[in-house]
């Protein structure tokens, strides 16, 4: 009698692996993309001089090796199409998506009543300058440091009110954006920071609020 013989199929490859390098390269890519004005600050922003580009380098390495397995689908099924789709939905993301204004919205609403709050102790005399080397800014206190970048802010008292810079981010050649709140029927181009230059960025967020940059 005649032994039967058996065959044992070989596992279906996975695409487990590459599906999950894909969304953290492409969560990385884009966490990045929408943080990167709050590491702006020193020594923040020296880091991710070096992070960006490797950042960079990596995630179109990620896509070309997710587009070479688009030569797998025939064989092994759609499935190893999908780390290509999830590079290629994180692309369209970073170039369409205004990921940087959607932080900047999350946080302006977010810390709004904070830093109104902070206005007024400025106003009211409760907080003065008091860093030596600059005598419009102010150190605030480490419960309130959360409101801008390095837990500063500059102000300017004039006729109308105060100017009150809320930095978030900070660079070389005092570069720097924030949120500055004008006094009423105050200008923001009359800021005391635009004097020589005038603001590379103005966007406004409410009636006494805008967003700048020089």
């Amino acid at each position: 009698m005649a032994g039967t013989q058996t065959t044992t199929e070989a596992p279906a490859p996975s695409v487990r692996a590459g599906v999950l390098a894909a969304v953290i390269v492409s969560l990385v890519t884009l966490s990045i993309a929408t943080f990167e004005l709050s590491m702006g600050d020193l020594p923040s922003a020296l880091v991710l001089m070096g992070i960006l580009p490797l950042t960079a380098l990596l995630f179109f390495a990620c896509l070309l090796w997710s587009a070479s397995q688009l030569l797998r689908v025939r064989k092994d099924g759609a499935r190893f199409a999908a780390p290509f789709a999830i590079c290629v939905a994180a692309l369209l993301a970073l170039v369409y998506a205004p990921l940087s204004q959607i932080y900047l919205s999350q946080n302006f609403w977010r810390y709004r009543a904070d830093r109104e709050k902070i206005v007024a102790r400025v106003e009211s005399g409760e907080l003065l300058p008091n860093v030596d080397y600059n005598k419009q800014m102010i150190a605030l206190p480490r419960r309130d440091a959360h409101v801008s970048a390095g837990g500063d802010i500059v102000i300017e008292d004039v006729d109308e009110g105060v100017y009150v810079l809320f930095p978030m981010s900070r660079g070389l050649k005092h570069y720097f954006t924030g949120f500055l709140r004008v006094p009423p029927n105050g200008d923001p181009k009359k800021f005391f920071e635009f004097a020589d230059k005038p603001p590379t960025r103005l966007e406004r967020y409410d009636k006494e609020w805008w967003f700048v940059g020089n």
